[in-house]
């Protein structure tokens, strides 16, 4: 089985319309979204309506869970507050009751999920060779996918510790040595330097993955966030992937 896996929309839909553009270029069996499909981006509503039309498995992520009220908005500072409250005046109600049924962890066969990571599947962010070996340990499965990030990454045990680090466009894991843990990037708000919006390529059945970048209008996607009245930065960052 191939699945393409992405993560952490942010209701930026030119990205995520190039990300799923590219995937069904290479007809994966299933896709996976591993959450955030709203917040800090323009297009909310038709993120949703997007993914869940094209999403075989979903998870919801801390942005999804402040738009409908389940985490406290307290809890969300500077531009990140800002587009979580004007979220909440826009979202709709079937779309926030199809965020509100969705869970940030999930097991599969071979495969355990998870909107941030194992030690707290909505917060915590897989960033140090600490965490992910943590994050290892927690769990058991083959392979553990996490997003939260916004950052490429996938890391391997080896004994007591893991071996590496970001994970670059055509970076490939072989999953047949060991057990991994990969976060596929940021579908709407990269934050590894490169701007363009990327997915994981898994396949179970060759036992390998490969990390994908996309290009998209980031202008475009900049020029809504503007209109809608959004903090500057929310578009500015976008060109840099920052």
């Amino acid at each position: 089985m191939r699945v393409a896996v992405l993560s952490d929309i942010h209701a930026n839909l030119h990205a995520l319309e190039a990300v799923l553009a590219n995937i069904e270029s290479t007809s994966p069996d299933e896709v996976w979204c591993l959450g955030d499909t709203v917040g800090y981006g323009a297009a909310p509503n038709e993120c949703c309506a997007r993914i869940r039309a094209r999403a075989d498995v979903m998870l919801c992520g801390n942005h999804d869970l402040a738009v409908i009220g389940s985490l406290d908005l307290a809890e969300f500072s500077g531009e990140a507050g800002v587009a979580a409250r004007w979220t909440q005046t826009v979202i709709s109600a079937e779309h926030r009751e199809w965020l509100a049924s969705l869970e940030p962890a999930r097991a599969l066969p071979g495969v355990e999920l998870f909107h941030a990571s194992p030690r707290d599947p909505v917060w915590d962010y897989v960033l140090s060779e600490q965490v992910g070996r943590e994050s290892l340990e927690l769990t058991t499965a083959p392979l553990v996918l996490v997003g939260h990030s916004h950052v490429a990454l996938a890391l391997t045990q080896t004994g007591d510790g893991v071996d590496g680090g970001l994970a670059p466009e055509g970076a490939e894991l072989d999953l047949s040595s060991g057990r991994w843990l990969a976060n596929p990037g940021s579908v709407g708000q990269p934050r590894d330097g490169d701007p363009r919006a990327a997915w994981l390529e898994v396949d179970f059945t060759a036992k390998r993955a490969s990390f994908r970048r996309i290009a998209y209008d980031v202008e475009g996607a900049q020029a809504e966030i503007r209109a809608a009245g959004l903090p500057e930065a929310l578009a500015g960052r976008l060109a840099y992937g920052l």
